[in-house]
């Protein structure tokens, strides 16, 4: 049986990347704040590897830094490795941490558990090296060797042009930079961004470091080929076909909020997103949330909200005037974010009946297709319960078939047995 902790906290923050640094830097004031977060360290997908050196390293290094300071407090209390799986009773969570059972008190909990990448499955995704354009680059930042590897990038979203340029620096090969959207479409996109010059040189910067790559607008992977690992993708432009040989694909279709463990806490979610007031707080008074849980907006925006979400919790709502009218502001910027790079519905052709939907369970598209629900889906094929639970094939019936999850049921994330025994035996836990 798993080793059981607690911990008992004024603010518990679920989520180490910028949302969450910010929110816990901001709570800390006068308080005791727990940061939890599944990765061994702070900073999520955007600032992993980042040196936290105010005083070296890139812009981004420092504007890291400067929130990884806000969080050496000493009212904060750092529980990296927890993996937050269930509410037993309002005020509590549970969370997992490799043989340990921990048992989380809050008064006040602000979610920030982040985004993930969208995936839609065509023949032979599942291929050894076809990748999320933000896992490779997870990957590499974790020692994968890629210098000298053939990478095409493909799907949709500003991650893509990010991951080509971290990928080239890196010494790989990007073969081409594929986007669904149009190419009308970005223009307006871009010059929608006027206004933010910043957003602008960022972009340029990063296509000044793939001059020599193609960026191909209007594109999307259709197939991919190889015996046992990827060899070439097929890309369409919809009205005709090339191969590009390639030694890993690296495709994603923007972003999806991660609001399985908001919804679990009977959180009101609105279009796939968690519904908050202009204080952050969700429809559960006790709960806040910040960043890509509430929209997808940028890091930009996370951190304001962080911020928003960390002073409302302990009740410094009068000194949030100025950072909501930052939030307006990109508010506008994620809406035209979320329209420019929304996913074309020509591509629910993109898989055929032999296509597999579920990874974790090998079911195809075709079987799912003889169910009217999700829930259907699930209980006779075994479809969205394996290890990731439906995130990645669930995200993508739903963008096929238009199937939601009509139920979130603990645990929101894989846990062991004993884990499990653990939380459910009567035994009092001690003081830590």
């Amino acid at each position: 049986m798993a080793e059981r902790h607690q911990i008992h906290t004024d603010i518990l923050v679920v989520g180490g990347g910028p949302a969450g640094m910010a929110a816990a830097g901001m709570a800390a004031e006068g308080h005791a704040v727990a940061i939890v977060d599944d990765n061994p360290s702070l900073g999520g997908q955007i600032w992993r590897g980042h040196r936290f050196s105010i005083d070296s390293g890139t812009a981004a290094d420092r504007t890291a830094a400067k929130w990884y300071r806000g969080t050496r407090k000493t009212s904060i209390a750092h529980l990296p490795g927890l993996r937050a799986f269930d509410q037993p009773r309002p005020g509590i969570l549970l969370a997992e941490a490799q043989d340990e059972l921990w048992e989380l008190h809050y008064h006040k909990l602000i979610l920030a558990t982040g985004a993930r990448e969208r995936f839609l499955p065509f023949p032979g995704w599942t291929l050894r090296n076809v990748l999320g354009a933000g896992a490779l680059q997870s990957l590499v930042k974790s020692g994968l060797p890629i210098a000298g590897k053939r990478v095409v990038v493909a799907g949709s979203g500003p991650l893509l042009l990010a991951a080509a340029a971290f990928l080239y620096a890196h010494g790989a090969h990007v073969v081409e930079v594929c986007e669904q959207a149009s190419l009308t479409t970005l223009t307006k996109f871009a010059f929608g961004l006027l206004a933010t010059p910043q957003r602008i040189l960022q972009g340029i910067r990063y296509r000044m470091a793939l001059l020599d790559t193609p960026y191909r607008t209007s594109s999307w992977p259709v197939a991919v080929h190889g015996r046992h690992q990827v060899e070439a993708v097929v890309i369409s432009d919809g009205r005709r076909t090339r191969e590009v040989p390639c030694d890993y694909l690296a495709c994603g279709f923007h972003l999806v909020p991660n609001v399985e463990l908001a919804a679990l806490l009977g959180c009101q979610l609105k279009d796939g997103c968690v519904e908050v007031n202009n204080f952050q707080q969700t429809s559960r008074p006790d709960v806040y949330c910040a960043g890509e849980p509430t929209g997808i907006g940028g890091l930009e925006q996370a951190l304001v909200e962080g911020q928003i979400a960390g002073l409302s919790s302990i009740g410094q709502e009068q000194r949030i005037g100025s950072l909501q009218r930052q939030k307006r502001k990109l508010l506008t910027f994620a809406r035209r974010l979320d329209s420019t790079f929304a996913v074309r519905p020509k591509l629910r052709s993109l898989p055929d009946a032999q296509t597999i939907l579920c990874r974790c369970e090998d079911v195809s598209l075709g079987e799912v297709r003889e169910y009217a629900s999700w829930r259907s889906a699930k209980l006779q094929t075994r479809c969205g319960m394996g290890p990731c639970q439906g995130r990645i094939c669930g995200t993508a019936a739903e963008f096929l078939l238009g199937w939601t999850a009509d139920s979130i049921r603990p645990p929101v994330t894989p846990v062991r047995f004993g884990t499990m025994a653990a939380a459910s035996s009567t035994q009092k836990l001690g003081p830590i």
